[in-house]
């Protein structure tokens, strides 16, 4: 089993010290690496310590998350004002990283305007959004998070590109420190970047040798001294022991594995690195002046690529204050770590800072490694289900998410539960865009592609000035394929991609909180298809949308509801049996909870027109009852006294044909279906009591008298129609 730390940041995959970069020495004046996991904290030369005392007096009896805060207050926030200022100065730096991007992006630029020229774009597509992949590798930290967002943004990059950038998900880079000897013994220690998963070993050239410490990060020396600077205690002070190295890293920080002194528990001491938020500052300056040009000469690219680099700008600087980070994780902890089988590590605040995070310790298998958690005597699929609920409560419940959900940050623990770790980027679902999701569902099942197109306005898609109806035939032409699949056998990914599509060839700004859930959804869908090639993440979703759709008293999803149920003027029993079927698989589902808000809609005042609907449909299921109980009884007599009892009648009792008497009977059963759909072992008689209440209201009389009427004037028709023997039936 893998060991994890809880607080690995972003794009970290766990490297371990003796198992992962095995050292190459080929300068023996080096120092040995230490052998030891875990060495004693012991008293080191102590740096210039801030002045904690004035701090301390002034925090006496302060919570310790805001003597954290306190301690964060210096912390980088992101603003274009004020980067503008700070690098207008620096033309020297400005210009070097300027002309190292502008290099990379004119060699790229060039190859698109050869392919245009020569009219090679789609035969090159798949090449050039791997070569733009490997150069935001090489242009570093900032790069590599810019095209993981741009893997999320299928309304800026064809599929082709989203395919490509999405493989950054899983990548760090990270600077390799390097040591160089010259001729004469010279030593020259340098550092270069590289993606995690490739090993550089030894290299020679030219007489110049070359040495790699074999681990991806910055001198332990340096962490050390971060930690006591930041906390203003000596190390020794604050820890039993803690590793000599790393035990993960990634592009913003590294991770120690430490034991606290006070308590003795275990903990993950995640470090941020040094010099990364100039290094991050100076790239967003420059790209925010690329943006503007964008924005200003590139036609072809429609969203505002300004505003864009701000958004994610913002979340990158977020990462860089880790007291944002620890109380992003006690949100999301009390959000949904309510579920016995999800799992938030605790925060330690008083040792946490803005370049120290310090959480409770993991022991789980990245989600990704199936083989480790099987050997556990743990599903794969149960804890992708897991992540499939807990991401939709995420996006539609309380609209508080994470916004990093790859593998390396999802961790099965021995306990079979889900943990989330890295809560450095996180986003939040505008509630009007959360219900405006699940009727967007209830439109696509419903075919109803006029009512889509005009969702995307409430999702912010779209500004109220764009004419919907060039897109109509679009959605049409690719879901009309996609829906002939049921439910269980419809692909996500295949959705997704099609839905990008479209997007791409119209003008879509798609926010970044449903660009991260797409994304977010497509990964468990992928980790789940190598447990079980047939596994479909919406047949997993679906039931979550049934139980909003049946028990959430929202106007817009009781709308959504009446809309998807009633289709020219008839009630569609067969929906609500399949929402009931679907709704009951979801363990949060409760039939009582159905019950309530479908009343308070059909007594409110303004449902005039769905007590109508509901009268007729009253009418038509008494008739039902009352025609196939004749029907039953009929048939239950022997077959030589039919035509006695019944007048003569040896064909049956009733005239009509046997195609409307099977559908009498068939809406019937329907009915009794789903009377024992509602029926549960949950059901409380006291849950009753408010409907009783409120059939007391006039409004309730009034509709009861309705009903009776309707009822009574049907069973008539259908008396006179009998009677006067004439086989027609009544609607």
């Amino acid at each position: 089993m893998t060991t994890v730390a809880a607080a690995l940041s972003t794009s970290a995959v766990c490297q371990f010290y003796h198992s992962s970069f095995p050292r190459t020495i080929i300068q023996t004046k080096l120092k040995p690496p230490v052998r030891a996991a875990l060495v004693e904290a012991t008293p080191r030369s102590k740096p210039a310590l801030r002045d904690e005392s004035v701090q301390v007096t002034a925090l006496a009896g302060v919570p310790a998350e805001a003597k954290a805060a306190a301690r964060a207050a210096h912390a980088p926030v992101y603003s274009a004002q004020i980067l503008a200022a700070k690098y207008g100065s620096k033309p020297i730096k400005v210009v070097r990283r300027a002309v190292q991007i502008l290099i990379a992006l004119a060699s790229f630029g060039l190859k698109l305007f050869l392919d245009r020229r020569n009219g090679t774009v789609d035969q090159h597509k798949r090449l050039r959004a791997a070569e733009l992949k490997n150069m935001f590798t090489r242009l570093g930290p900032t790069f590599v998070k810019l095209g993981q967002g741009l893997s999320t943004r299928p309304d800026i990059c064809p599929p082709e590109y989203l395919e490509e950038l999405s493989e950054l998900q899983a990548l760090s880079i990270l600077p390799i420190d390097l040591t160089l000897t010259l001729a004469g013994g010279i030593r020259l220690r340098i550092s270069v970047l590289k993606p995690h998963f490739v090993g550089l070993g030894s290299l020679s050239c030219s007489g110049l040798s070359f040495i790699s410490d074999g681990l991806p990060t910055f001198h332990d020396d340096e962490a050390f001294s971060c930690i006591e600077r930041e906390l203003g205690q000596s190390l020794d002070s604050i820890f039993s022991y803690i590793s000599p190295s790393p035990i993960a890293a990634a592009s913003l920080g590294q991770v120690y594995k430490a034991q606290l002194k006070h308590s003795g528990k275990l903990v993950a001491v995640k470090v941020q690195r040094p010099g990364i938020q100039e290094t991050i500052e100076l790239d967003f300056y420059l790209l925010r002046i690329l943006g503007f040009l964008i924005n200003k000469y590139v036609d072809i690219i429609t969203s505002d690529v300004v505003a864009i680099i701000d958004e994610f700008a913002c979340r990158v600087f977020q990462e860089l204050n880790y007291v944002q980070e620890g109380q992003n994780a006690n949100r999301f902890k009390k959000l949904y770590a309510d579920k016995e089988n999800v799992f938030v590590p605790d925060v330690f605040w008083d040792y946490t800072s803005g370049k120290v995070l310090t959480m409770e310790w993991v022991d789980g298998v990245k989600l990704n490694e199936q083989e480790a958690i099987e050997r556990q005597g743990l599903k794969m699929l149960d804890l992708v289900n897991t992540g499939i609920q807990c991401s939709l409560r995420q996006l539609l419940e309380y609209g508080y998410f994470h916004a990093d959900p790859h593998p390396g940050n999802l961790l099965a623990t021995p306990e079979g539960k889900l943990a989330f770790v890295d809560f450095g980027m996180m986003s939040e679902t505008p509630e009007e865009a959360r219900v405006a999701i699940i009727g967007h569902v209830v439109h696509l099942v419903n075919r109803d592609y006029e009512a889509m197109a005009r969702d995307y306005y409430a999702l912010d898609f779209l500004s109220r000035d764009v004419d919907v109806s060039p897109i109509v035939p679009a959605l049409r032409d690719f879901f009309d394929d996609a829906l002939n699949y049921s439910v269980q056998e419809m692909n996500f990914k295949t959705i997704v991609d099609g839905l990008g599509y479209v997007m791409y060839q119209y003008p879509f700004n798609v926010p970044a909180y449903y660009a991260l859930i797409l994304r977010s959804l497509t990964v468990l869908e992928g980790l789940a298809l190598y447990a079980d090639p047939n596994f479909k993440v919406l047949a997993a979703s679906y039931p979550y949308f049934a139980k909003r759709l049946l028990t959430d008293p929202n106007p817009y999803l009781r709308d959504a509801l009446i809309e998807l149920l009633f289709k020219d003027g008839k009630f569609r029993w067969n929906r609500l049996e399949n929402l009931l079927v679907q709704g009951r698989k979801d363990r949060d589902f409760s039939a009582r909870e159905a019950l309530q808000p479908i009343l308070k809609l059909l007594l409110s005042p303004d449902s005039k027109d769905l007590r109508t609907l509901v009268t007729k449909e009253a009418a038509r299921v008494t008739e039902a009852f009352v025609l196939s109980s004749i029907n039953d009884t009929y048939k239950s007599i022997p077959k030589f006294m039919r035509p006695l009892v019944f007048n003569g009648k040896a064909n049956g009792p009733l005239i009509m044909s046997d195609a409307e008497m099977e559908s009498i009977i068939e809406l019937r059963n329907q009915v009794l279906r789903i009377r024992d759909l509602l029926s549960s072992n949950d059901f409380d008689p006291s849950s009753l009591l408010p409907i009783l209440q409120a059939l007391q209201e006039p409004e309730s009389r009034r509709f009861g008298g309705h009903v009776v009427g309707g009822i009574t004037q049907r069973l008539a028709a259908r008396f006179l129609q009998q009677v006067l023997q004439a086989p027609t039936t009544v609607s």
